[in-house]
């Protein structure tokens, strides 16, 4: 790894927001709701990703629709960057009008390399605080991988269900439309989601990629229209496989002995998400209600610092859990 990039790491940055209450309003029209599923009065889960929304300077933006490279995140060569996947802790309610303060560090930079090529991981950690405590920790793993050879397909990777026989289950095919709203939510510029000639002819996928954390929400909005109201503790989603506009999909949740299993399916069987969430009420399998800390083994939980070594060292920088769809 360029030792240059080593030095990001422990990198920080501190932005304020307010949590006004208009982005939620506009994003249960966008997931088509009259009387959202989610608690009144507080950001729902995932709600703070509509807000500290990126405010570079248009000039400043690169030819994918992203800002160039070596502000707050470091310049990595490789010139494809995704959302690969997450893990979120939610510590306390954040009320309509709450004054946040994000705190943003760069947590490790670790090279890989897998079926698509070689790969750089960022691990972003947030602290978002109200009045001095913290009300919600996430850590955010963001993927580079290489442009895309001439007419070659995207990669995509299969993997089995995590759950068999699920509890609630709905079918979604987002359009280009839902995906423009989107964009404008998260004031999120990157082209692959909006521009379908810069998607296919230049990023050689096959339509317009759904946004990774669009499906995240989508599965949390899955999970709380099962169990309206449903109060999360933890939520962590590892991307598998990108969804394109127009396509249908399938959303799924099981409740499961200590966790709800939540993922999005093709219906030709290729998993797109996996994730779960905790502390949440749901039947088992026993007919008792559970709620607890999860322990299911497809959790995408931090791995310790032993497990995040160096090239050198001759295992992958990144834990297993943290695979994403573009190895």
């Amino acid at each position: 790894m360029d030792q240059n990039l080593r030095a990001w790491i422990g990198r920080s940055t501190e932005t304020r927001d307010i949590a006004a209450e208009g982005p939620i309003r506009r994003l249960a029209a966008l997931l088509d709701h009259d009387e959202p599923p989610w608690a009144p009065g507080a950001l729902p889960p995932l709600g703070h990703w509509l807000y500290f929304l990126p405010e570079a300077r248009q000039s400043s933006l690169g030819p994918d629709g992203h800002p160039t490279r070596g502000g707050f995140l470091p310049p990595v060569a490789l010139p494809r960057r995704m959302w690969a996947g997450g893990r979120i802790d939610f510590l306390r309610r954040i009320p309509f009008g709450a004054e946040m303060t994000r705190r943003s560090t760069i947590a490790d930079i670790a090279d890989k390399s897998g079926a698509s090529g070689p790969m750089t991981f960022v691990a972003v950690r947030h602290e978002i605080s109200v009045e001095g405590e913290v009300a919600i920790r996430e850590e955010r793993d963001i993927v580079y991988r290489e442009a895309p050879n001439a007419g070659a397909p995207a990669p995509t990777r299969r993997s089995s269900p995590p759950a068999e026989d699920p509890d609630f289950s709905r079918t979604m095919a987002p359009g280009p439309v839902d995906l423009f709203r989107y964009s404008a939510l998260t004031f999120d510029a990157h082209r692959i989601h909006y521009d379908r000639d810069y998607a296919t002819g230049i990023e050689g996928y096959p339509g317009l990629v759904v946004h990774g954390p669009l499906i995240a929400t989508l599965l949390v909005d899955t999970l709380l229209r099962w169990k309206p109201a449903a109060p999360l503790a933890r939520f962590a989603y590892r991307a598998r496989s990108p969804l394109f506009d127009g396509r249908p999909f399938g959303l799924f949740a099981k409740g499961a002995a200590e966790a709800a299993i939540l993922w999005a399916q093709t219906p030709g069987g290729q998993v797109a998400m996996e994730a779960t969430a905790s502390s949440v009420l749901w039947p088992t399998s026993t007919g008792r209600c559970a709620a607890g800390s999860v322990t299911s083994s497809m959790l995408m939980s931090p791995p310790s610092k032993g497990s995040m070594r160096s090239p050198a060292d001759g295992d992958a920088p990144f834990s297993a859990d943290r695979r994403s769809a573009w190895e």
